[in-house]
């Protein structure tokens, strides 16, 4: 092959590379910058006086307080749960294991603030179960405040945990465990003193996941948090507050968010820096048998957990088939609630399924080239090009959508209000899942198979697109599905860049449900987990697994 030839095709690379750094750039980059300049620019003279309100305020500085201290218990809580709940699962015979799967990843693709409402109904002051057990003079106390929205977040996230660490055992060579075992190393001394440690870095990798995911959760602190004020509600109400908002102080409150989020991305970095291995099982572990008491343990506390973070799912689907007066439900059960929600916002559904399949083929796209860019053609350029598309990953939804307003709400590219910007918010704060997913798998592909296409005469482009491509097909689909159903459930940034016009399933759910239409807002929610089902089944059903890996 001549040396023009290959220069040529290399080229085609570097296009790709300079074009993926343009688009991220463009949307990204420039809207970071546009909401850096107004925190500190105010009638064209730069100014620190927003950061200064912030920090002077005590009401304002509690907020940060408290969306660490919540975080920080909804993460431990993920892994008290989240962990012996994957030992378990992988490790014994699981009584309906399969249901039980799909059970615990509909849990985690629901949205949050959802579960809040379904609590709400279930043990706020007027809840059905508050008001049975208040009958046998049982009193459940508040589940308002810090309770409530820990609560929540604890049984919302820890299936991220339970789907990570899963993974992670698969990888442990059954040999390890078999040597423990004829050292005398078996039950929880086993878990603590090998499967734990094994695990550690997906541990670490999921703490960050839940970690983010509970700092930037915006709908369950503004349902169920009451005076329990978070730091996410803060900079929603600083930039959209009824009065108009000061966007110098918003876009300030956004950039500490920024800030905030970096540093504990740094910090994990640190220390999964610490526990950093390679592992790859030459033998899976195989599930055993479990007998006697531990085995009905087991069993319990896997069902009991998975049911108890479906009850709310369970209640909001009972809800949708309830007849309504008005906002209040009654006697008797309809389809009322569902007549309404195809009748009204009929943009809500088709918006849904237009924006985030929009959306999913932009992220399945840029994914691909960027994890190619990533592990086979890895520079400068590149290696600068992974740490921008890992920036969404912990920066809050609010802080991009504000971002997003401020770069495109004038011309030459005005796209305030519009379903481009909905999409754009999407590709970007999703993407990560796919690339992530995608990396790890075309890590695990050996670079002979596209030397040896290339040795027969193939393009690298050819090669590329016909063989690497398939070949990570897993990869992608499992980041592909995470990043789906995380599209479609999200708030946080549609509810900042949403119109009537731009409207999903999700916005319509939290626009009832703040309005107190619970029966209108169960059948969108219904209507959404349904949708999450499909897509779940459509997912194994195309690639032929039977378990989600992460």
């Amino acid at each position: 092959m001549s040396t023009q030839t290959i220069k040529r095709k290399r080229d085609v690379w570097h296009i790709v590379s300079f074009g993926v750094l343009a688009v991220y750039a463009l949307f990204l980059l420039y809207p970071l910058f546009r909401l850096l300049k107004e925190s500190v620019m105010v009638q064209g003279t730069f100014t620190m006086q927003a950061f200064k309100q912030f920090f002077t305020s005590p009401y304002h500085v509690t907020t940060i307080f408290n969306s660490l201290k919540v975080s920080i218990a909804a993460t431990a809580v993920s892994l008290i749960i989240g962990v012996p709940l994957a030992y378990f699962y992988q490790m014994y015979e699981i009584k309906g294991k399969s249901v039980l799967q799909v059970l615990v990843i509909l849990c985690s693709m629901s949205a949050p603030f959802i579960g809040a409402y379904s609590w709400i109904m279930l043990l706020g002051r007027n809840g059905i179960i508050t008001q049975i057990l208040a009958k046998i003079g049982i009193s459940v106390g508040n589940i308002y405040g810090f309770k409530g929205i820990l609560l929540v977040l604890s049984l919302q996230l820890f299936p991220l945990v339970f789907l990570y660490v899963c993974g992670a055992i698969k990888n442990i060579d059954n040999s390890l465990l078999e040597a423990s075992q004829n050292m005398g190393c078996t039950g929880v001394k086993r878990f603590f003193k090998l499967v734990v440690p094994l695990c550690m870095p997906t541990i670490i990798a999921a703490t960050l996941l839940v970690f983010m995911r509970a700092f930037a959760d915006f709908g369950t602190p503004l349902l169920i948090g009451e005076g329990y004020q978070t730091f996410p509600v803060v900079i929603y109400d600083a930039y959209f507050a009824e009065t108009g908002g000061d966007h110098n102080f918003g876009a300030a409150v956004a950039v500490i968010g920024i800030f905030i989020t970096a540093m504990i991305f740094l910090f994990q970095n640190w220390v999964n820096s610490k526990h950093r291995f390679t592992m790859n099982a030459m033998h899976s572990v195989e599930r055993k048998t479990a007998h006697g008491v531990g085995a009905f343990f087991m069993n319990f506390y896997c069902w009991f957990v998975v049911l108890l973070s479906f009850l709310p799912q369970i209640y909001v689907i009972y809800s949708s088939f309830q007849k309504t007066s008005g906002k209040l439900f009654v006697e008797g059960y309809s389809l009322e609630s569902y007549k309404f929600a195809f009748s009204h916002l009929k943009k809500a559904i088709p918006n849904t399924f237009l924006i985030g399949l929009l959306a999913l083929a932009i992220v399945i796209v840029l994914a691909i080239l960027i994890a190619y860019l990533v592990v086979r053609r890895s520079n400068a350029a590149n290696k600068v090009i992974d740490t921008i598309s890992m920036i969404p990953y912990i920066i809050p939804g609010s802080v991009v959508g504000i971002a997003l307003i401020l770069g495109f709400n004038k011309g030459p590219l005005m796209m305030t209000g519009t379903m481009s910007i909905m999409i754009i918010a999407l590709v970007i704060r999703r993407i990560p899942y796919t690339i992530r997913s995608s990396v790890a798998v075309l890590q695990q592909i050996p670079m002979s198979i596209e030397e040896a296409a290339l040795s027969l005469g193939s393009s690298k482009m050819k090669t590329f697109f016909t063989i690497t491509v398939p070949m990570m097909g897993n990869g992608i689909m499992s980041g592909a599905i995470l990043s789906w159903v995380t599209i479609i459930t999200e708030l946080s940034t549609a509810v900042i860049l949403y119109n009537i016009n731009t409207i999903t399933l999700t916005l319509a759910v939290y626009t009832y449900v703040s309005r107190g239409n619970y029966g209108i807002a169960a059948a969108y929610a219904t209507i959404l987990t349904v949708t999450t089902i499909i897509s779940l089944l459509v997912y194994m059903k195309v690639t032929g697994n039977k378990e989600v890996a992460l």
